[in-house]
């Protein structure tokens, strides 16, 4: 039986904000690049209503800020703001994974390979570095559902779109493909096989080796 994709029918504030969302996250509007809401109206054909509404919801997702007398800028790179992400995404995430293994049966477990077979072909396509976030994300999310947590979930979407462009930094810059694929196929292996405690280390392991990568491609962009 074929799968149908819904139409999903999106206002022009959840244009602005993907579209604004997907710029910052790439590098192509860089970090403290001003942010003046009439040109991106003029630019994305729309009134300045939805492109202020966008930029409220981009702040409160940490890539936008507002600053008095200056307008909106993205949001700079930070050191410690990659210790303080990742350190909670260590935390939170092994604790939800250690609460969803048990709980995981064949067809999540299938859903979860299918993400990670399509992130690994992603990987391989210089033109894909969009999809690598979504696809991680969907893979990681995928094998915390089980924990049956959802506000503890809501935490962790917010923690990965604020860690959303440092990923890509180290998968484009530090050569961090290969050890996240390794890592996915062996977490993915702990679970199957109810491997608690091997897989929480590997996770954390996971999490805090990307900090650590990334904390220097940071201190050298910004220094």
């Amino acid at each position: 039986m074929s799968r149908t994709t819904p139409i999903v029918h999106k206002t022009r504030t959840q244009v602005v904000v993907e579209v604004l969302r997907e710029k910052i996250l790439s590098g192509e509007i860089a970090a403290g690049e001003p942010l003046r809401q009439s040109a991106l109206a003029e630019a994305l054909n729309v009134s300045r209503i939805p492109v202020r509404e966008a930029l409220l919801q981009l702040e409160a997702e940490g890539l936008v800020k507002f600053e008095a007398h200056k307008g909106a800028t993205a949001t700079e790179l930070s050191v410690d703001q990659v210790t303080e992400l990742f350190e909670l995404r260590a935390l939170i995430e092994t604790d939800l994974l250690a609460k969803a293994i048990p709980n995981l049966d064949d067809e999540m477990l299938a859903q979860a390979q299918g993400y990670l077979d399509e992130l690994e072909a992603a990987f391989q396509q210089e033109d894909a570095v969009s999809s690598w976030s979504e696809l991680n994300t969907k893979f990681h999310t995928c094998l915390y559902q089980a924990a049956d947590r959802p506000h503890t979930m809501d935490v962790v979407h917010g923690l990965n779109t604020n860690c959303d462009r440092y990923i890509r930094l180290q998968l484009l810059l530090a050569g961090g493909i290969p050890r996240a694929a390794q890592d996915h196929r062996d977490l993915l292996t702990y679970c199957r096989n109810q491997e608690i405690d091997k897989a929480v280390t590997l996770l954390r392991d996971h999490i805090l080796h990307a900090a650590n990568a990334i904390r220097e491609l940071v201190a050298q962009q910004v220094s």
